[in-house]
């Protein structure tokens, strides 16, 4: 039986702070970051996973995991894959840092968990979509924690569900690995210019690309002006989504989207407090006769806020985050419940790793869950891939292709993680505060 012998966390931060590459209201000079993590067997092994942030959260984030791993060390991998919802319940219940509640704490925990999945899939030579799709239904119930989800779904109705959808499994799975799962492009960031957000445009329109995202937020009238730049640069036919990264109020933002929606957006997404269900659900209801859609989930911190979410109907699109939650159960749960309220799981992507990450959820949740072709877009962003990735998340015919490589696959290249990691990396020389907590936009 093979032990967890290490636990190996690195902290990579790209500054786009430079570009205004992922601007929105709130993170008007973000700096992309991740907490690479890797955790190693005895027999030579690494399971990784990445953990998005922006800047200074890596430093929070990175003392958990660090202080987390202490709990693992000397634990066999076969135990976890007997019993993946004890290993769980011991991080998510341990008796002192579950006062810590959520947020940082339960990203920490994902970033663990989220490795010893990708090592579990490695040991069986899989793509780890391919390890999902092939547990019995029976072993995907088991892994999760239902205590707080079974007013919502119990894990019988989400065991009969995953078995009645048993039968389209192999027709869905060669369907779905063949086309890949369709894409959408967030082309307009805030803080770019018109010629560059056009440049992302036609690049991402030669992939196939027909779905765009533009952020609002940052005054009526220029967002009207960028509305119409938008609709005019991907044309009437291509859906529009919209996305205000929780800069409004409930009011405010059912006033400023009735005066958007002759642009036609399919969504706005965090409109509002990414926990504000009930919010959610007054704007919901409001824009309902704009069709207009209301998108949530990037930042909910715990499956049960989305559970609430989607019991209110306050939600009519599922953005899960592979990292935002504690690992991949929690994420199940999430797309399970998705499925029994009839929401489509849409991913949010983008950051060091998300595409990679999301697109094994996905392929999951169209194979084995809800099916194909109900209205599910996963977010695509097309920079920090190549020369990032060994295996870099690609596009053909507006969808993303199916993984091949084993596990998750994020293995990076060396070169990128030297000349990132922070604060010694050379693309950090001689700039390093505006790296730090201290750089104030």
């Amino acid at each position: 039986m093979t032990k967890f012998i290490e636990v190996e966390v690195k902290d990579l931060r790209v500054p786009t702070s430079d570009t205004l590459h992922g601007s929105d209201p709130f993170h008007k000079k973000p700096n992309y970051s991740c907490v690479l993590t890797s955790i190693k067997n005895d027999d030579g092994l690494a399971g990784l996973s990445v953990n998005f942030t922006a800047g200074a959260g890596n430093d929070w984030l990175m003392y958990g995991v660090r202080d987390l791993s202490k709990l693992i060390i000397g634990r066999k991998l076969e135990q976890f894959i007997e019993d993946p919802v004890s290993f769980y319940l011991m991080l998510i219940d341990h008796h002192q840092l579950r006062w810590l509640a959520d947020g940082v704490a339960r990203m920490a925990i994902g970033s663990i968990l989220n490795a010893i999945w990708d090592l579990w899939a490695k040991t069986e030579q899989k793509p780890l979509w391919k390890l999902l799709v092939d547990l019995p239904p029976e072993r995907i119930v088991k892994s999760i924690d239902w205590r707080y989800l079974k007013d919502a779904l119990t894990p019988e109705e989400a065991l009969d569900r995953l078995k009645n959808s048993q039968g389209k499994k192999l027709e869905q799975e060669k369907s779905v690995v063949q086309k890949g799962v369709k894409a959408y492009s967030t082309a307009g960031w805030l803080g770019l210019t018109d010629q560059k957000i056009l440049q992302t445009i036609n690049e991402v329109k030669s992939d196939g690309l027909d779905c765009f995202k533009i952020k609002v937020g940052k005054g009526l009238d220029f967002d009207l002006e960028r509305m119409a730049f938008m609709r005019d640069a991907v044309g009437v036919d291509a859906l529009l989504m919209t996305d205000a990264n929780q800069i409004w109020g409930v009011k405010e933002a059912i006033n400023y989207m009735k005066q958007l929606s002759d642009f036609g957006p399919h969504w706005i997404e965090e409109p509002t407090a990414r926990d504000d269900v009930f919010g959610y659900k007054q704007i919901s209801e409001a824009l309902q006769p704009y069709g207009i859609g209301v998108a949530g989930g990037e930042q909910a911190p715990s499956p049960v806020i989305f559970k609430q979410l989607l019991m209110q109907k306050a939600i009519q699109f599922c953005q899960i985050d592979a990292t935002r939650l504690a690992g991949v159960q929690d994420v199940l749960a999430v797309i399970l419940m998705a499925e029994k309220f009839n929401i489509p799981v849409c991913p949010h992507g983008g950051g060091i790793g998300l595409c990679n990450m999301i697109v094994h959820y996905s392929l999951w949740d169209q194979i084995c869950v809800s099916g194909p072709y109900r209205g599910q877009l996963v977010e695509y962003l097309n920079f920090l891939q190549d020369g990032v990735f060994l295996n870099p998340v690609t596009i053909e015919k507006g969808a993303y292709k199916t993984p091949t490589a084993v596990g998750w696959g994020l293995e990076m290249n060396e070169d990128f993680i030297h000349d990132h990691t922070y604060p010694t990396g050379d693309v950090w020389q001689g700039r390093e505060a505006s790296g730090s907590i201290t750089f104030v936009a």
